[in-house]
């Protein structure tokens, strides 16, 4: 059974161009199915029925996994078989009959100009490496709205001082240039005048990775949301999540008079319609504070 979904993770990593987190997502989601079915005795693909599949959607759910979890297993399981079936290695679908959960959208979440004030300065009390390197990634994050696997995946070279801009390649391998602030081009000044070559000191250090943890390798997305987390948590900001900088982001780039298309552009989102979930948001959140020279954050 494993060897079929090989098969699929390899055919939609390259032939599908989807995500290195979007399949390791699939591969979780179908080593799961794989299990439940072995549970039950069926040790080939040709012989999973409908109600099988039924009974492994009613196993999530006494799971108490969230719908929006349900949903996106079923639509790896979905795509894992119309995978086995254009090439015949079954010959009907079991999910075919099965409905998607309904998943409920819950609108974006920001916080304020003055609370992302407070979080970016936090990191400046800590004299260590990691300290420069905790600001200037909250700094690039804010400035950028980038995602965090985005983030995390920047190397050295795709910081553009002499342009003001850094390169990020988002979802489907599309690439964009997104402009940065005079707050986070000073903060990767610092960290990589003094905080980086400290860290890449480290043998077998990654010596293209912007950002480096202590080992001196790529920093990930769970280090970098647990570093998040705490300052987090030093401002009281307990259900702050990584998506929230992105989202205030978006909220404070709008309020500040950018334009929605400009805008679809820095976010990497393929419709603008996506996009404009956030201009509710310009009402929410509180007007960008001055800061000691007397001006707002660019």
């Amino acid at each position: 059974m494993n060897q079929y979904v090989a098969q699929f993770l390899t055919y939609m990593a390259d032939e599908r161009k989807m995500s290195a987190n979007t399949t390791a997502a699939y591969r979780t989601d179908l080593d799961q199915l794989c299990e439940f079915l072995r549970e039950r005795g069926v040790e080939r693909w040709e012989d999973v029925d409908t109600e099988a599949m039924i009974a492994f959607v009613l196993n999530l759910k006494e799971k108490k996994y969230a719908n929006s979890t349900v949903a996106r297993r079923l639509a790896a399981v979905k795509s894992f078989f119309g995978f086995l079936k254009e090439r015949n290695v079954i010959s009907h679908d079991p999910t075919g009959q099965l409905d998607t959960p309904r998943v409920d959208r819950f609108p974006p979440r920001a916080i304020s100009q003055h609370q992302v004030d407070e979080l970016l300065e936090l990191p400046l009390q800590n004299g260590t490496p990691e300290g420069l390197r905790d600001k200037a990634m909250l700094e690039v994050l804010y400035a950028t709205g980038m995602r965090v696997s985005e983030l995390v995946a920047l190397n050295v070279d795709d910081i553009a001082f002499d342009t003001k801009t850094v390169r990020c390649l988002g979802r489907q391998s599309r690439e964009r240039v997104i402009p940065l602030s005079e707050p986070a081009l000073t903060a990767l000044e610092e960290y990589l005048d003094i905080a980086r070559p400290q860290l890449a000191r480290h043998p077998n250090g990654d010596s293209d990775a912007l950002f480096l943890n202590h080992r001196g390798k790529r920093l990930t997305r769970q280090g970098f949301w647990l570093i998040l987390k705490s300052y987090a948590e030093q401002v009281g900001m307990h259900d702050l999540t990584p998506h929230m900088l992105r989202h205030s982001f978006a909220a404070h780039q709008l309020r500040s008079g950018v334009d929605l298309r400009e805008l679809q552009e820095r976010l990497g989102h393929a419709s603008i319609a996506t996009t404009q979930i956030y201009t509710h948001l310009t009402a929410e959140v509180s007007s960008s504070p001055a800061d000691s020279n007397g001006h707002t954050r660019r």
